[in-house]
């Protein structure tokens, strides 16, 4: 059976939401489905998985720290090994996203991972001090989303698509 390896950080509850309804749907699929925090993961998880979603919030239009950290402390061990597998990525952005997406689309790239679904980007609309601080509350239609793309990506690889 495939595995589905599902990496993220959450800070104020808005990726972790995210997590959780791709993870409910990826669980409707034969596969193994991990799911663990950035800062809990480590190479030898992302070698026993078949495919990866991805998930962080957008920090100062950059990708998360501890996001950052992961990928710091696994990318020259899983280098060359993991070539081709699929992936998948979600953030969760106070007002654009797109930078995050883009650094973690060029980690891929250089792990050579192919892309199986454009980034799913959520914007909470947090502009202000106040709103970036507080707990998030991801709306059902954005959560809808995240579940059709842990459902995907888990049927994809269960079926041998991927």
């Amino acid at each position: 059976m495939n595995t589905l390896l599902i990496v993220y950080h959450s800070k104020t509850g808005g990726t972790r939401q995210m997590v959780e309804a791709a993870a409910d749907a990826a669980r409707r699929e034969d596969v193994d489905l991990v799911v663990k925090a950035a800062e809990e993961s480590g190479s030898e998880d992302i070698l026993a998985a078949d495919g990866y979603i991805f998930a962080a919030p957008e920090n100062l239009a950059a990708i998360a720290g501890m996001m950052k950290d992961f990928y710091d402390r696994t990318y020259y061990d899983v280098l060359a090994k993991i070539e081709g597998r699929p992936y998948a990525q979600m953030v969760c952005a106070g007002t654009d996203g797109e930078n995050a997406a883009r650094q973690t689309a060029r980690i891929a790239q250089g792990w050579r991972l192919k892309a199986v679904a454009e980034p799913l980007i959520v914007c909470t609309h947090a502009d202000s001090r106040e709103k970036i601080l507080s707990d998030k509350t991801i709306p059902k239609d954005e959560l809808d989303r995240c579940a059709e793309l842990g459902q995907t990506l888990a049927a994809g690889l269960a079926l041998g698509v991927f």
